[in-house]
């Protein structure tokens, strides 16, 4: 009998893999494009492409809530099919997607796998060579929206750095830019380089994070000179190009909270530069626009006030607020475009009854600087000087066109 148990002991092992990968994989999500004859499958839904690589290996992740394999947290899938996953590291917002915006996000444990999670978002910006001892591989696996100043691919970098620096391979499962249609605005120069914006590109950058990883280490950006380069090992989405429409099933940040405040946020973000709020205290961040000295100017309103968990003392925190209502807009322009959207910028600025008081208005560190959210110092002497959009986006150019070439070594998508 002995015998016999011991025989059937790797068989029912294996069918238990077989079983929970066969559940895991059906749980899946797949978005099926007009222009796709295939349904698109993310990187990490791919779990047969990867899992055998992660195997007897001890695992490090950076994640956060938009992390799923179907509808199921990445972490919590993998712990269930045997991955040995010994340390998490969460960006911006935190691991559970559940910090404020620009919070400080501590150290802490994960009270569901017990897992030590590590703040990649406040004073360790990079994993150190102590919580990289212990780890064979890392990988990286959040959701980005394709903006420049989205922070996710500022922490991509950071941790690239280490592991080139300590000698650890990153695997990175792959996701759709829902913003990867449009490649605009002016590119960030070095002297404005932030928190918010810390590499050459323009406001929206046209790239998944796997083709921005490839960018990084071709171009030798943050900290990445020479040959001193990130091994890397990429799960494409299957069935993607760049103009595939892709809806997220997880919302990336407390504040992108809906589609519409993420196919918005490219051409609204950069009033946080300003005195006009972009709905920060509201349910619907990124598509409102308004502050109190616009009354009489407009009628529709809104009131900004401390929500915890998304803005906890928002720009004219309880003060009513007019502008633009920006809800029902038709983002579907922006992919007939490819542009952002300047002429908010422009009438608001110019309805606005103090001009004086416009820009960099209650803001005394970088982040709020409107020069650090644009990229550039002449947008601001533009919009002021009263410059055509016309002749505003000429003058991104020739840096714009030169990014769209040097972009298409990077690739991995059509």
């Amino acid at each position: 009998m002995k015998t016999i148990a011991l025989f059937l002991a790797p068989l029912l092992l294996s069918f238990l893999f077989t079983t929970n990968l066969a559940e895991v994989t059906s749980q899946s999500r797949t978005t099926v494009s007009p222009q796709a004859a295939k349904p698109l499958m993310t990187g990490a839904d791919q779990v047969s492409a990867y899992l055998p690589y992660l195997k007897g290996k001890r695992i490090g992740m950076v994640v956060n809530q938009t992390s799923i394999i179907g509808n199921k947290p990445s972490v919590d899938s993998l712990l269930s099919l045997g991955v040995n996953i010994v340390r998490i590291f969460g960006p911006e917002h935190g691991f559970r997607g559940n910090a404020s915006n620009g919070a400080k996000v501590d150290d802490a444990v994960d009270s569901k796998t017990g897992i030590p999670i590590i703040s990649l978002y406040g004073k360790n910006k990079k994993p150190s060579q102590e919580q990289l001892a212990d780890i064979d591989l890392m990988v990286f696996d959040i959701q980005d929206v394709g903006c420049r100043f989205y922070t996710y691919i500022n922490t991509l970098n950071h941790v690239m750095e280490a592991c080139a620096e300590h000698k650890k391979e990153l695997m990175i499962l792959d996701r759709p830019n829902p913003n990867g249609f449009i490649i605009d605005g002016p590119i960030l120069e070095k002297h404005l380089y932030s928190g918010i914006g810390m590499h050459p590109i323009p406001i929206t950058h046209g790239c998944t994070i796997g083709e921005f990883a490839q960018m990084i280490n071709g171009e030798g950006w943050g900290g990445l000179p020479g040959k001193n380069l990130c091994k890397l090992k990429i799960i494409k989405v299957a069935n993607y190009t760049h103009d595939t429409p892709y809806t997220l099933p997880v919302m990336p940040s407390p504040n992108l909270n809906t589609q519409q405040s993420i196919m918005l946020y490219p051409s609204t973000c950069w009033f946080e530069g300003t005195i006009i709020s972009q709905g920060r205290g509201t349910y619907m961040p990124f598509t409102v626009l308004g502050a109190p000295a616009l009354k009489g100017i407009y009628s529709f309103s809104f009131k900004p006030v401390s929500i915890k968990g998304m803005s906890e003392t928002p720009l004219h925190q309880d003060t009513e607020c007019y502008g633009l209502d920006l809800r029902n807009y038709d983002t579907n322009i922006f992919r007939k475009t490819r542009q952002l959207n300047l002429q908010w910028l422009i009438e608001l600025y110019k309805a606005y009854p103090n001009k004086a008081q416009f820009f960099d208005t209650n803001y005394s560190n970088q982040i709020g600087n409107f020069n650090f959210r644009s990229g550039n110092e002449a947008l601001k002497k533009q919009i002021m000087a009263g410059v055509s959009e016309k002749e505003i986006r000429k003058s991104w150019e020739p840096g714009l066109s030169a990014y769209k070439q040097m972009r298409k070594k990077y690739l991995l998508y059509p």
